[in-house]
């Protein structure tokens, strides 16, 4: 928990001078009232978040400051559209999915999969975010490629993108859902999983949590990140789209996920991994 802590408040210290610069609503032409009723139907802009990811929600142990790319994100949405502000935190990124569904959270920020774009709507990717293994402390495992072996076992996430295509890429081990990040790591330290699977992000800081585990060198894939709405909002998604659009070409995306930390970062360069994933 010391290293986390360490590594949240440097990470805002860092950030902190892009932040303060990039906290005004990009520019842009304004929303108007039909796109400010569609994206925010309720009149307050409900922001679905979960804990331990970088790409959404983390807080600094000892000061309590939060940040995460979904988090800042609504925040500067809702700057934007000139409404307020609620976050809507569960446990686990297939809630926050289950809540755009419902109608009862209004926008996040996740991997834009094939499954869930037949469930949300999505702009075009705005980050690319390796997927990885995190094994535990003691773990002889030192290759992405020793994983795909009988007898081995893999945590993910219940209802994560990770649970749906790791059974493509890696058939020997047995794959094992987890129901909460924190329950990730307590299987970690246990030795109930040989390793844990997800994207690189948040895998990172939970090997802050355990000294002596490591993210595994390579991937087996990759999550390209969006701002997901709910269907049937489409008429807002141009708009939507130009501010994403700004968003990112202002740098503030960027500071976003400096702000919050966000490690394993891909770009459209980077080499292909043991599985050939482009």
């Amino acid at each position: 928990m010391a290293a986390t802590r360490r590594r949240l408040v440097a990470g805002f210290a860092l950030a902190l001078p892009l932040w303060l610069a990039g906290c005004a609503t990009p520019a842009g032409t304004p929303p108007d009232a039909a796109v400010r009723a569609v994206l925010a139907p309720t009149g307050t802009l409900r922001v679905g978040v979960y804990p331990g990811s970088p790409t959404s929600l983390v807080r600094d142990p000892r000061t309590g400051a939060v940040a995460g790319v979904a988090h800042d994100l609504g925040q500067a949405l809702g700057r934007a559209l000139g409404v307020p502000v609620r976050l809507v935190e569960v446990q686990r990124v297939a809630q926050v999915i289950d809540g755009l569904k419902a109608g009862e959270i209004d926008v996040t920020f996740t991997n834009a999969s094939p499954q869930r774009a037949r469930e949300v709507d999505f702009t075009a990717p705005l980050l690319r975010l390796e997927l990885g293994f995190l094994v535990p402390p003691e773990s002889s495992i030192e290759r992405i490629d020793e994983i795909d072996r009988p007898g081995r076992v893999v945590g993910v996430t219940q209802g994560s993108t990770s649970q749906a295509t790791l059974p493509a890429v890696v058939r020997g081990p047995r794959i094992v859902p987890l129901a909460s990040l924190a329950q990730a790591r307590e299987a970690l330290l246990a030795h109930r999983v040989d390793a844990f699977a997800t994207n690189k992000g948040v895998l990172h800081d939970l090997a802050d949590q355990l000294p002596g585990a490591k993210v595994l060198p390579g991937r087996w894939g990759t999550e390209q990140l969006a701002i997901a709405i709910p269907q049937g909002r489409g008429a807002a998604m141009p708009w939507l789209q130009r501010f994403a659009d700004q968003l990112q070409a202002s740098g503030q995306l960027q500071a976003m996920a400096t702000r919050a930390a966000l490690r394993g970062l891909s770009d459209q360069s980077a080499d292909r991994n043991f599985r050939g994933e482009p």
